[in-house]
């Protein structure tokens, strides 16, 4: 068996230290207007990339940039700064598609992945790539069969990248779906002039639509299902079957997603690969997992086309349709380390004994913690309220200015 590589997103410094906190061997961010998640995520500055660099080699962990938009001539210098600027700071690889970017990367001797966007889906491209990237994202829309023909190949045909290692073949294991072909979506574009191709969708695939006829005089509402707007991948309960196939690195998608998205989905994910390690990846612990999963931002869960799938399924509703919501409290106003005890500002809604805190920070990452007992001034107390300043022990260091929410459940 392969050694596994779970990479994750990090689209603020709250969700690269939670990537680090749930066991992530690789993190993928991006820097500047170049990246596919341009305009959903927070991103980066090319002055972050050294801080960024140092926190991930403290932790063992790959870091990897995203500069993987098209790029048009007047933004080649700008691409080049970028690409400069992450050899510099020692990133581990940068992940692109362009095929100016690719060369000037291989110019600099930076390594290289080749995104998802180069639409790989045979051997043939796997060894014209190879002379750029030691990894490849394989397209979407292959089976595990196709998947595991084009790892054998690459064994039988000792198809290496350019450090001398046979190349590796990343996959998408978790996260949102466009409905074409590996993103490559030109929807946005038409309609809002917004490109996804250049980091920008609208995703106006994911909204309700009316067919009306050409006299409008009949108008239909296309009932129960969001026929643009694909469910998300979840690969969970084949994953065993992802790895028999030679696949070296399991991507979660999430660059926009919340800091406790990134840090449930990668330490399932981790114990996942553990446990088909271990040869104890069951039925009962796969349940688990999946209500682990089901808790966090999904527009419901489908294996995507690894098993043969023809068409896509689709999302029932708008928006995340988690088993639970976070509600904003306040904010952290002083931690006092020798009692381990959080002194929160609350702003509004509540706290009280069984709540489960989530605390969200650029150093803390994220945190949760279940309230045993609330204090208002020294006394204990059966519920907080807005505007109120209160104490909370807390079993891990939290930080002033830290945001507090609580959990609840999603109202069905």
């Amino acid at each position: 068996m392969n050694k596994i590589e779970i990479m994750a997103p990090a689209g603020s410094f709250e969700s690269l230290r939670a990537a680090i906190d749930g066991g992530a061997n690789s993190v993928y961010f991006g820097v500047g207007r170049l990246n596919m998640r341009s305009r959903s995520s927070q991103n980066f500055t090319i002055s972050d990339l050294q801080e960024i660099v140092a926190i991930c080699n403290a932790s063992d962990v790959k870091s990897y940039v995203t500069l993987n938009t098209i790029v048009f001539d007047k933004e080649l210098d700008e691409m080049k700064t970028v690409a400069d600027a992450c050899r510099s700071a020692g990133v581990s690889a940068v992940i692109a598609s362009d095929p100016a970017v690719l060369g000037y990367l291989r110019s600099i001797d930076q390594p290289v992945h080749i995104s998802t966007q180069c639409n790989i889906t045979n051997i043939e491209a796997v060894k014209f790539y190879s002379h750029f990237a030691d990894v490849m994202v394989l397209a979407r829309e292959l089976t595990i069969v196709q998947v595991k023909e084009i790892t054998r190949r690459i064994f039988d045909e000792r198809i290496k990248g350019p450090s001398g290692e046979l190349v590796s073949i990343e996959l998408f294991a978790h996260g949102a779906l466009c409905m074409a072909v590996s993103g490559k979506c030109y929807l946005s574009l038409d309609n809002l002039n917004s490109s996804a191709n250049r980091g920008a969708c609208l995703q106006i695939c994911r909204r309700p639509y009316k067919v009306t006829d050409t006299d409008g005089e009949i108008e239909l509402v296309v009932d129960n299902e969001y026929i643009m707007s694909p469910k998300d991948l979840c690969t969970l309960p084949f994953l065993n079957r992802l790895i028999d196939a030679g696949v070296s690195v399991l991507k979660i998608e999430g660059r926009g997603r919340s800091a406790e998205y990134v840090k449930t989905v990668v330490q399932v994910y981790k114990e996942a690969v553990d446990a088909i390690t271990g040869n104890i990846f069951t039925d009962d612990r796969i349940e688990l997992w999946m209500k682990r999963l089901e808790q966090v931002y999904n527009r419901g869960f489908w294996d995507g086309y690894y098993l043969g799938q023809k068409l896509g399924e689709w999302s029932s509703g708008y928006g995340s349709q988690a088993t639970r919501r976070k509600l904003y409290v306040g904010k952290v106003t002083n931690y006092f380390g020798n009692l381990r005890v959080a002194e929160i500002k609350v702003e509004t809604n509540s706290i009280a004994p069984g709540d489960i805190l989530v605390f969200n920070g650029p150093t803390t990452g994220t945190f949760e913690q279940e309230v045993k007992e609330v204090r208002l001034a020294f006394d204990p107390i059966a519920e907080v309220h807005k505007g109120n300043t209160c104490s909370v022990a807390v079993d891990s260091i939290v930080r002033r200015s830290d945001k507090v929410y609580k959990w609840t459940d999603a109202v069905s």
